[in-house]
Protein backbone atom coordinates (compact mmCIF):
# COMPACT_ATOMS: atom_id res chain seq x y z
CA UNK A 1 0.00 0.00 0.00
CA UNK A 2 2.55 2.17 1.10
CA UNK A 3 4.44 1.95 -2.35
CA UNK A 4 1.26 2.66 -4.24
CA UNK A 5 1.15 6.05 -2.10
CA UNK A 6 4.17 7.01 -3.13
CA UNK A 7 4.01 5.96 -6.66
CA UNK A 8 0.97 8.07 -6.87
CA UNK A 9 2.32 10.98 -5.11
CA UNK A 10 5.66 11.09 -7.79
CA UNK A 11 3.47 10.88 -10.37
CA UNK A 12 5.31 7.77 -11.42
CA UNK A 13 1.58 6.02 -11.23
CA UNK A 14 -1.83 6.37 -12.28
CA UNK A 15 -3.95 7.00 -9.69
CA UNK A 16 -6.27 4.38 -10.76
CA UNK A 17 -3.30 1.74 -10.10
CA UNK A 18 -4.19 2.53 -6.37
CA UNK A 19 -8.03 2.26 -6.86
CA UNK A 20 -7.76 -1.30 -8.38
CA UNK A 21 -5.00 -2.50 -6.02
CA UNK A 22 -7.80 -1.75 -3.22
CA UNK A 23 -11.03 -2.47 -5.25
CA UNK A 24 -9.44 -5.80 -5.65
CA UNK A 25 -7.95 -6.35 -2.22
CA UNK A 26 -11.37 -5.08 -0.68
CA UNK A 27 -13.32 -8.29 -3.09
CA UNK A 28 -10.93 -11.30 -1.86
CA UNK A 29 -11.80 -10.26 1.29
CA UNK A 30 -15.40 -10.14 0.91
CA UNK A 31 -17.23 -11.72 4.13
CA UNK A 32 -21.05 -11.59 5.26
CA UNK A 33 -21.78 -8.63 7.72
CA UNK A 34 -23.30 -9.63 10.91
CA UNK A 35 -24.06 -6.23 11.47
CA UNK A 36 -25.63 -5.04 8.88
CA UNK A 37 -29.41 -6.42 7.99
CA UNK A 38 -31.74 -6.06 5.68
CA UNK A 39 -35.06 -5.71 6.15
CA UNK A 40 -37.24 -9.10 5.60
CA UNK A 41 -40.47 -8.40 4.13
CA UNK A 42 -41.11 -10.83 1.04
CA UNK A 43 -42.66 -14.03 2.14
CA UNK A 44 -41.13 -16.43 -0.76
CA UNK A 45 -38.04 -16.24 -2.25
CA UNK A 46 -36.06 -13.42 -3.50
CA UNK A 47 -35.76 -13.83 -7.21
CA UNK A 48 -34.13 -10.61 -8.45
CA UNK A 49 -31.59 -7.52 -7.10
CA UNK A 50 -31.36 -3.81 -8.79
CA UNK A 51 -28.74 -1.41 -6.97
CA UNK A 52 -29.37 2.32 -8.42
CA UNK A 53 -25.91 3.76 -10.36
CA UNK A 54 -26.90 7.31 -9.45
CA UNK A 55 -26.14 7.91 -5.71
CA UNK A 56 -25.74 4.10 -5.13
CA UNK A 57 -28.18 4.30 -1.87
CA UNK A 58 -31.57 2.50 -2.84
CA UNK A 59 -31.64 -1.34 -3.87
CA UNK A 60 -34.93 -2.72 -5.32
CA UNK A 61 -36.09 -6.58 -5.03
CA UNK A 62 -38.34 -8.11 -6.41
CA UNK A 63 -39.87 -11.86 -5.18
CA UNK A 64 -41.98 -14.68 -5.79
CA UNK A 65 -44.70 -13.40 -3.88
CA UNK A 66 -45.02 -10.37 -7.01
CA UNK A 67 -43.96 -7.63 -4.33
CA UNK A 68 -41.46 -5.03 -5.37
CA UNK A 69 -39.38 -3.47 -2.02
CA UNK A 70 -36.98 -0.73 -2.42
CA UNK A 71 -34.76 -0.25 0.55
CA UNK A 72 -32.17 2.65 1.53
CA UNK A 73 -28.44 1.05 1.78
CA UNK A 74 -27.27 4.02 3.86
CA UNK A 75 -26.17 4.09 7.68
CA UNK A 76 -28.15 6.79 8.75
CA UNK A 77 -27.49 5.83 12.32
CA UNK A 78 -24.07 6.02 12.39
CA UNK A 79 -24.22 3.40 14.88
CA UNK A 80 -21.99 -0.31 13.58
CA UNK A 81 -25.18 -2.12 13.85
CA UNK A 82 -27.95 -0.77 11.88
CA UNK A 83 -30.84 -2.48 9.64
CA UNK A 84 -31.24 -1.16 5.48
CA UNK A 85 -35.01 -0.04 6.13
CA UNK A 86 -37.74 -0.49 3.22
CA UNK A 87 -38.46 3.09 1.63
CA UNK A 88 -41.08 1.56 0.33
CA UNK A 89 -43.34 -1.52 -0.70
CA UNK A 90 -45.99 -2.35 -3.58
CA UNK A 91 -47.17 -5.34 -1.09
CA UNK A 92 -49.85 -7.65 -1.37
CA UNK A 93 -52.76 -5.32 -0.48
CA UNK A 94 -51.92 -2.76 -3.85
CA UNK A 95 -54.14 -3.18 -6.49
CA UNK A 96 -51.24 -2.61 -8.93
CA UNK A 97 -49.22 -5.51 -7.50
CA UNK A 98 -48.06 -8.27 -9.58
CA UNK A 99 -50.29 -11.07 -9.29
CA UNK A 100 -47.57 -13.93 -9.63
CA UNK A 101 -43.86 -14.82 -9.66
CA UNK A 102 -41.84 -10.87 -9.81
CA UNK A 103 -39.02 -12.18 -12.30
CA UNK A 104 -36.82 -9.07 -12.92
CA UNK A 105 -36.27 -5.42 -11.46
CA UNK A 106 -34.55 -3.11 -12.65
CA UNK A 107 -33.98 0.87 -12.20
CA UNK A 108 -34.34 3.69 -14.94
CA UNK A 109 -30.51 4.16 -15.78
CA UNK A 110 -30.45 7.56 -15.93
CA UNK A 111 -33.14 8.44 -12.92
CA UNK A 112 -34.26 6.76 -9.90
CA UNK A 113 -37.75 8.41 -10.78
CA UNK A 114 -38.72 5.12 -12.45
CA UNK A 115 -37.97 1.71 -12.53
CA UNK A 116 -39.03 -1.31 -14.59
CA UNK A 117 -40.77 -4.85 -13.62
CA UNK A 118 -41.47 -7.99 -15.15
CA UNK A 119 -43.57 -11.06 -14.22
CA UNK A 120 -44.87 -14.84 -14.32
CA UNK A 121 -48.55 -12.67 -14.85
CA UNK A 122 -47.16 -11.99 -18.65
CA UNK A 123 -46.87 -8.13 -17.75
CA UNK A 124 -43.75 -5.91 -17.68
CA UNK A 125 -44.96 -2.76 -15.64
CA UNK A 126 -43.06 0.48 -15.89
CA UNK A 127 -43.21 2.36 -12.72
CA UNK A 128 -43.21 5.84 -11.28
CA UNK A 129 -41.49 5.65 -8.00
CA UNK A 130 -42.82 8.69 -6.07
CA UNK A 131 -46.83 7.66 -6.69
CA UNK A 132 -45.80 3.70 -6.72
CA UNK A 133 -47.93 3.28 -9.57
CA UNK A 134 -47.44 2.26 -13.09
CA UNK A 135 -46.97 4.56 -15.47
CA UNK A 136 -46.85 2.36 -18.55
CA UNK A 137 -47.84 -1.79 -18.70
CA UNK A 138 -47.31 -3.92 -21.24
CA UNK A 139 -49.07 -7.01 -21.70
CA UNK A 140 -47.65 -10.41 -23.13
CA UNK A 141 -48.79 -13.90 -24.80
CA UNK A 142 -46.80 -15.77 -22.13
CA UNK A 143 -44.66 -15.59 -18.67
CA UNK A 144 -42.16 -12.83 -18.50
CA UNK A 145 -38.40 -14.49 -17.78
CA UNK A 146 -36.31 -11.26 -18.26
CA UNK A 147 -36.36 -7.57 -19.73
CA UNK A 148 -33.47 -5.37 -19.94
CA UNK A 149 -32.74 -1.10 -20.80
CA UNK A 150 -29.06 0.05 -22.25
CA UNK A 151 -27.15 1.61 -19.53
CA UNK A 152 -25.45 3.50 -22.31
CA UNK A 153 -28.49 4.05 -24.49
CA UNK A 154 -28.93 8.60 -26.10
CA UNK A 155 -30.72 7.44 -29.04
CA UNK A 156 -33.07 4.56 -28.52
CA UNK A 157 -35.32 3.60 -25.22
CA UNK A 158 -35.81 0.73 -25.99
CA UNK A 159 -36.43 -2.64 -23.35
CA UNK A 160 -35.69 -6.10 -24.68
CA UNK A 161 -37.77 -8.20 -23.18
CA UNK A 162 -37.66 -12.45 -23.11
CA UNK A 163 -40.99 -14.90 -22.80
CA UNK A 164 -41.95 -18.04 -23.30
CA UNK A 165 -42.49 -17.04 -26.98
CA UNK A 166 -39.15 -17.81 -29.11
CA UNK A 167 -39.16 -14.28 -30.24
CA UNK A 168 -37.28 -11.10 -28.45
CA UNK A 169 -39.55 -8.18 -28.08
CA UNK A 170 -38.54 -4.52 -28.07
CA UNK A 171 -40.80 -2.31 -25.96
CA UNK A 172 -40.53 1.29 -26.45
CA UNK A 173 -40.32 3.85 -23.73
CA UNK A 174 -41.48 6.51 -25.64
CA UNK A 175 -44.43 5.42 -27.48
CA UNK A 176 -45.43 2.53 -24.81
CA UNK A 177 -45.74 -0.42 -27.24
CA UNK A 178 -43.78 -3.37 -29.03
CA UNK A 179 -42.02 -1.77 -32.21
CA UNK A 180 -40.27 -4.69 -33.17
CA UNK A 181 -39.25 -8.30 -33.30
CA UNK A 182 -36.22 -10.34 -33.20
CA UNK A 183 -36.46 -13.71 -34.62
CA UNK A 184 -33.87 -16.43 -34.61
CA UNK A 185 -34.20 -19.04 -31.35
CA UNK A 186 -36.22 -21.75 -31.24
CA UNK A 187 -37.23 -22.04 -27.43
CA UNK A 188 -38.18 -19.83 -24.15
CA UNK A 189 -35.94 -16.65 -24.23
CA UNK A 190 -34.23 -16.85 -20.32
CA UNK A 191 -32.11 -14.00 -20.42
CA UNK A 192 -31.51 -10.59 -22.06
CA UNK A 193 -29.05 -8.10 -21.96
CA UNK A 194 -27.29 -5.16 -23.86
CA UNK A 195 -24.11 -4.06 -24.12
CA UNK A 196 -22.59 -1.65 -22.00
CA UNK A 197 -20.38 -0.62 -24.85
CA UNK A 198 -22.39 -0.24 -27.61
CA UNK A 199 -25.88 1.18 -27.25
CA UNK A 200 -27.27 -1.25 -30.00
CA UNK A 201 -26.19 -4.69 -29.18
CA UNK A 202 -28.26 -7.01 -27.77
CA UNK A 203 -27.22 -10.61 -26.76
CA UNK A 204 -29.85 -13.37 -25.65
CA UNK A 205 -30.21 -16.82 -24.38
CA UNK A 206 -32.76 -19.20 -25.03
CA UNK A 207 -33.68 -23.03 -24.01
CA UNK A 208 -32.87 -23.73 -27.26
CA UNK A 209 -29.23 -23.82 -26.14
CA UNK A 210 -28.37 -20.56 -28.39
CA UNK A 211 -26.83 -17.57 -27.40
CA UNK A 212 -27.10 -14.79 -30.48
CA UNK A 213 -25.74 -11.61 -30.47
CA UNK A 214 -27.78 -8.61 -32.67
CA UNK A 215 -27.84 -5.53 -33.89
CA UNK A 216 -31.01 -4.23 -33.35
CA UNK A 217 -30.73 -1.44 -36.61
CA UNK A 218 -30.41 -4.30 -38.84
CA UNK A 219 -33.29 -6.83 -39.89
CA UNK A 220 -32.13 -9.50 -41.57
CA UNK A 221 -31.09 -11.30 -38.17
CA UNK A 222 -28.53 -11.87 -35.42
CA UNK A 223 -24.90 -11.02 -36.05
CA UNK A 224 -24.01 -14.29 -35.23
CA UNK A 225 -24.69 -17.33 -32.78
CA UNK A 226 -21.87 -18.11 -30.18
CA UNK A 227 -20.27 -21.58 -30.51
CA UNK A 228 -18.61 -23.29 -27.80
CA UNK A 229 -16.23 -25.03 -30.64
CA UNK A 230 -15.01 -22.10 -32.21
CA UNK A 231 -16.31 -23.55 -35.74
CA UNK A 232 -15.11 -27.05 -35.06
CA UNK A 233 -17.27 -29.42 -36.94
CA UNK A 234 -15.56 -32.42 -35.59
CA UNK A 235 -15.67 -31.37 -31.67
CA UNK A 236 -19.90 -30.98 -32.13
CA UNK A 237 -22.79 -33.19 -32.88
CA UNK A 238 -25.04 -32.26 -35.80
CA UNK A 239 -27.14 -30.93 -33.13
CA UNK A 240 -24.67 -28.95 -31.18
CA UNK A 241 -23.40 -27.01 -34.39
CA UNK A 242 -23.51 -23.29 -33.00
CA UNK A 243 -24.36 -23.75 -29.90
CA UNK A 244 -22.94 -22.26 -26.54
CA UNK A 245 -23.91 -24.92 -23.87
CA UNK A 246 -25.27 -28.41 -23.99
CA UNK A 247 -28.47 -27.29 -21.92
CA UNK A 248 -30.41 -24.50 -21.45
CA UNK A 249 -28.45 -21.06 -21.66
CA UNK A 250 -29.70 -19.12 -18.78
CA UNK A 251 -27.54 -16.80 -17.86
CA UNK A 252 -26.03 -13.72 -19.59
CA UNK A 253 -23.47 -10.62 -18.01
CA UNK A 254 -21.26 -8.53 -20.01
CA UNK A 255 -17.96 -6.88 -18.39
CA UNK A 256 -17.56 -3.80 -17.43
CA UNK A 257 -16.04 -2.54 -20.43
CA UNK A 258 -18.77 -4.72 -22.86
CA UNK A 259 -15.49 -6.20 -24.18
CA UNK A 260 -16.59 -9.61 -22.94
CA UNK A 261 -19.50 -11.83 -22.59
CA UNK A 262 -20.25 -14.44 -20.09
CA UNK A 263 -22.71 -17.12 -20.38
CA UNK A 264 -24.11 -20.01 -17.88
CA UNK A 265 -26.25 -23.30 -19.05
CA UNK A 266 -27.54 -26.23 -17.33
CA UNK A 267 -24.61 -28.07 -18.55
CA UNK A 268 -23.04 -26.80 -15.72
CA UNK A 269 -20.49 -24.75 -17.68
CA UNK A 270 -19.40 -20.60 -17.66
CA UNK A 271 -18.15 -19.59 -20.59
CA UNK A 272 -16.10 -16.34 -21.58
CA UNK A 273 -16.37 -15.20 -25.17
CA UNK A 274 -14.93 -12.53 -27.19
CA UNK A 275 -18.03 -10.23 -27.60
CA UNK A 276 -16.65 -8.28 -30.65
CA UNK A 277 -16.00 -11.78 -32.76
CA UNK A 278 -18.49 -14.50 -30.48
CA UNK A 279 -14.77 -16.45 -30.17
CA UNK A 280 -15.07 -18.30 -27.25
CA UNK A 281 -11.87 -17.88 -24.99
CA UNK A 282 -11.88 -21.66 -23.78
CA UNK A 283 -11.20 -20.25 -19.58
CA UNK A 284 -12.10 -23.24 -18.04
CA UNK A 285 -14.36 -22.64 -14.62
CA UNK A 286 -14.96 -26.05 -13.89
CA UNK A 287 -18.39 -27.31 -12.55
CA UNK A 288 -20.74 -24.21 -11.68
CA UNK A 289 -23.86 -25.99 -10.62
CA UNK A 290 -26.87 -24.43 -12.34
CA UNK A 291 -30.21 -25.63 -11.72
CA UNK A 292 -32.12 -23.14 -12.33
CA UNK A 293 -35.20 -23.49 -14.63
CA UNK A 294 -35.10 -20.04 -15.15
CA UNK A 295 -32.83 -17.05 -15.78
CA UNK A 296 -29.55 -17.05 -13.62
CA UNK A 297 -28.55 -13.57 -12.15
CA UNK A 298 -25.45 -13.41 -11.83
CA UNK A 299 -22.72 -10.53 -12.06
CA UNK A 300 -19.38 -9.19 -12.37
CA UNK A 301 -16.99 -6.85 -10.49
CA UNK A 302 -16.19 -3.30 -11.80
CA UNK A 303 -12.50 -1.75 -10.71
CA UNK A 304 -10.44 -4.19 -9.91
CA UNK A 305 -7.62 -5.78 -11.17
CA UNK A 306 -8.02 -8.67 -12.05
CA UNK A 307 -12.22 -8.85 -12.22
CA UNK A 308 -13.96 -11.03 -10.38
CA UNK A 309 -17.47 -13.30 -11.47
CA UNK A 310 -20.28 -13.84 -8.74
CA UNK A 311 -22.15 -16.85 -9.73
CA UNK A 312 -25.12 -18.51 -7.50
CA UNK A 313 -24.44 -22.39 -6.67
CA UNK A 314 -26.78 -23.80 -4.57
CA UNK A 315 -26.87 -22.06 -1.16
CA UNK A 316 -23.72 -20.51 -1.76
CA UNK A 317 -22.19 -17.78 -3.86
CA UNK A 318 -19.03 -19.10 -6.07
CA UNK A 319 -16.30 -16.43 -6.91
CA UNK A 320 -14.63 -16.83 -9.62
CA UNK A 321 -11.32 -14.94 -11.06
CA UNK A 322 -13.03 -13.86 -14.68
CA UNK A 323 -9.85 -14.75 -17.20
CA UNK A 324 -7.75 -17.45 -15.21
CA UNK A 325 -11.21 -19.33 -13.82
CA UNK A 326 -9.81 -19.96 -10.68
CA UNK A 327 -12.50 -20.79 -7.96
CA UNK A 328 -11.45 -18.22 -5.54
CA UNK A 329 -14.15 -18.62 -2.53
CA UNK A 330 -17.60 -19.63 -1.72
CA UNK A 331 -19.50 -17.39 0.52
CA UNK A 332 -21.47 -19.45 2.34
CA UNK A 333 -24.72 -17.55 4.61
CA UNK A 334 -28.23 -18.53 3.15
CA UNK A 335 -30.44 -21.56 4.56
CA UNK A 336 -31.60 -22.23 0.68
CA UNK A 337 -30.43 -21.87 -2.56
CA UNK A 338 -29.18 -17.97 -3.79
CA UNK A 339 -31.34 -16.98 -6.96
CA UNK A 340 -29.68 -13.63 -7.28
CA UNK A 341 -26.42 -11.44 -6.70
CA UNK A 342 -25.61 -7.40 -7.17
CA UNK A 343 -22.05 -6.12 -6.89
CA UNK A 344 -22.20 -2.86 -5.44
CA UNK A 345 -19.46 -0.68 -7.10
CA UNK A 346 -19.09 1.76 -5.29
CA UNK A 347 -18.48 -0.05 -2.21
CA UNK A 348 -16.99 -3.24 -3.88
CA UNK A 349 -20.09 -5.06 -1.80
CA UNK A 350 -22.14 -7.94 -2.70
CA UNK A 351 -25.95 -8.89 -1.86
CA UNK A 352 -27.32 -12.10 -2.73
CA UNK A 353 -31.29 -12.91 -2.35
CA UNK A 354 -32.48 -16.76 -2.16
CA UNK A 355 -35.11 -18.59 -1.56
CA UNK A 356 -35.00 -18.22 2.29
CA UNK A 357 -36.38 -15.00 1.93
CA UNK A 358 -33.09 -13.03 3.39
CA UNK A 359 -31.07 -10.59 1.86
CA UNK A 360 -27.39 -11.00 3.08
CA UNK A 361 -24.85 -8.18 2.50
CA UNK A 362 -21.49 -9.24 2.17
CA UNK A 363 -18.29 -6.65 2.71
CA UNK A 364 -15.41 -6.41 2.73
CA UNK A 365 -12.68 -7.06 5.80
CA UNK A 366 -11.85 -3.90 7.39
CA UNK A 367 -8.01 -2.96 7.62
CA UNK A 368 -6.19 -3.59 10.66
CA UNK A 369 -5.03 -0.16 12.11
CA UNK A 370 -1.12 0.78 11.46
CA UNK A 371 1.16 1.00 14.62
CA UNK A 372 1.47 4.48 14.32
CA UNK A 373 -2.84 4.58 14.31
CA UNK A 374 -2.41 2.15 17.62
CA UNK A 375 0.17 4.24 19.42
CA UNK A 376 -1.90 7.36 19.27
CA UNK A 377 -4.90 5.53 20.24
CA UNK A 378 -3.80 4.50 23.53
CA UNK A 379 -2.00 7.91 24.44
CA UNK A 380 -5.42 9.01 23.80
CA UNK A 381 -6.57 6.89 26.55
CA UNK A 382 -7.29 3.75 24.19
CA UNK A 383 -6.44 0.08 23.82
CA UNK A 384 -2.86 -0.43 24.88
CA UNK A 385 -1.43 -2.29 22.06
CA UNK A 386 1.63 -4.55 21.69
CA UNK A 387 3.81 -2.42 19.75
CA UNK A 388 6.83 -3.90 17.86
CA UNK A 389 10.08 -2.65 20.03
CA UNK A 390 12.04 -1.79 16.53
CA UNK A 391 9.14 1.45 16.99
CA UNK A 392 9.72 2.19 20.95
CA UNK A 393 11.60 5.18 22.05
CA UNK A 394 15.10 4.47 23.37
CA UNK A 395 15.84 7.84 23.26
CA UNK A 396 13.85 9.69 26.18
CA UNK A 397 12.36 8.44 29.28
CA UNK A 398 9.22 8.74 31.63
CA UNK A 399 11.42 9.48 35.03
CA UNK A 400 12.69 12.25 36.42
Amino acid sequence: MLSFLYARQSGLDDPVRLRRAESTRRVLSLELNHNRDVARVHGNGINTLDIEVIDGRYMLSGGSDGVIVIYDLENNSKKLQYSCKTVCTVGRSSRHVHKFSVETVQWYPHDTGMFVSSSFDKTMKVWDTETLKPAEEFQFDGNVYCHHMSPVARKHSLIAVGTKDPKVQLCDLKSGSCIHILQGHRGEILSVRWSPRYEHILATASTDSRVRVWDVRRASGSLFTLDQHNGDKSKASSEAVNTAHNGRANGLCFTADGLHLLTTGTDDRMRLWNSATGENTLVNYGKVVNESRKGLKFTVSRGCSPEFVFVPCGTSVAVYGLHSGELITMLRGHYNNVDCCEFHTDYQELYSGGKDCNILAWVPVLRQPDIEDEENNSKRGGTQAAVNPAFEDAWSSDEG
